[in-house]
């Protein structure tokens, strides 16, 4: 009985060691250093000391390993990406102007998003010359194309969740599935910072903090600069004559907020949670009630299309005719590639800045005025 005691305590010191002092597994004694975000909420990274990048997307777990380095024995199931990465599959459109921006366009050789689609020139040479190509939409793509360009990673987005079937065989095809969230970001900047991700894994970060620099001090002033006292109504009119607007908590109302106005809605006033994001579809009565008299309207073109004339809009939607911004000649117009260019978010902070403080260029790039 003595022995079998002894022989336990032998064993439990050999596997513990000093008091206080983890057993070393080769895993939890690498040295951590995490990657500076001053806006992103819906991504961290964090560098090794094994020269790996371990990253965390919602709930999903990925590691970037070098070229020459080992895979990491303990990874806790996180997915793989090996650089160098080519061939690339983005099935997330925002994605794109991020990549490009970094000047990794040449890694990405196919898309979901048909070339009428794209209104982003580099993207559209790109499918001219034949450096990228259309394989189907994120729900149904080409796996044999995938496996004759030898992928070696898809870019979704959450759209994905839709379809797990598709997640469930490009993995089982050995490609390796990064699920996208910088649409959930409700800072513009935070959107814009996703270019530090892409950064990493195409292995361009000075690249890309450069530019993330360059655009934040950009508008540096306007974010300090007093508020002005100007409110915006950003919305557009579907087929069905609903009108469709951006919930308050959604990074285009913030950037009206960053730009120095008031977005016209507030949670309160539409019932909704005052997290919420993206989209929601209000009657014409409910609009005329709030934005009536807006001092500026924001018509969204990109899903109607742009609008070339103040009295197109008016004779097609008659009851806008009364509204404040109407009468005082204060309508504009997004051009379609406001939301395809991540990267514009501080130009686009500009441009609104512009227009809240009547000094708007008439030859702006994403925001145009709709003369009567």
């Amino acid at each position: 009985m003595l022995k079998r005691l002894f022989a336990a305590a032998s064993v439990f010191i050999l596997f513990t060691g000093c008091a206080g002092k983890k057993a070393d597994t080769g895993y939890e004694s690498h040295v951590r250093k995490k990657l500076e975000l001053s806006y992103a909420k819906q991504f961290t990274a964090e560098y090794d000391s094994d020269g790996c990048t371990y990253v965390i997307i919602g709930d999903d777990s990925y590691v970037i390993v070098p070229e020459k380095a080992d895979i990491p024995q303990k990874n806790d199931g996180a997915v793989i990406i090996r650089q160098p990465v080519k061939n690339v599959y983005n099935a997330a459109s925002s994605a794109m102007d991020l990549i490009d921006s970094v000047g990794a366009l040449d890694k990405v050789a196919m898309t979901s998003t048909k070339y009428d689609d794209w209104c982003l020139p580099n993207i559209r040479n790109a499918i001219d010359g034949d450096k990228l190509t259309y394989i189907g939409k994120y729900s149904a793509p080409d796996y044999e194309a995938l496996l004759e360009e030898e992928c070696s990673l898809t870019i979704e987005s959450t759209m994905i969740y839709h379809s797990p079937e598709v997640r469930e065989q490009l993995e089982a095809l050995g490609i390796p599935v990064l699920v996208e969230r910088s649409s959930y970001e409700t800072d513009p900047l935070g959107r814009m910072e996703w270019v530090k991700l892409y950064g990493l894994i195409f292995g361009c970060e000075e690249q890309a903090q450069k530019l993330f620099d360059e655009k934040t001090q950009q508008i540096a002033d306007i974010l300090s600069d007093e508020k002005t006292d100007r409110t915006v109504a950003f919305f557009y009119i579907n087929s069905a004559g609903g009108v469709v607007i951006r919930k308050p908590a959604d990074y285009v109302p913030e950037m009206i907020r960053m730009a120095g106005g008031e977005y016209i809605f507030t949670a309160d006033d539409l019932g909704t949670d005052e997290n919420a994001l993206s989209t929601m579809t209000i009657q014409s009565e409910t609009f005329c009630e709030k934005a009536w008299d807006a001092d500026i309207l924001i018509y969204n073109s990109d899903i109607t299309g742009t609008v070339g004339e103040l009295k197109v809009l008016i004779d097609k939607y008659p009851f806008l005719s009364d509204f404040k911004a109407v009468k005082n000649g204060e309508v504009w117009c997004t051009e379609k590639n406001m939301f395809q260019q991540t990267t514009g978010a501080a130009d686009m902070i500009e441009e609104l800045h512009s227009i809240l403080t009547r000094k708007a260029d008439t030859k702006m790039k994403y925001i145009y005025r709709l003369e009567a």
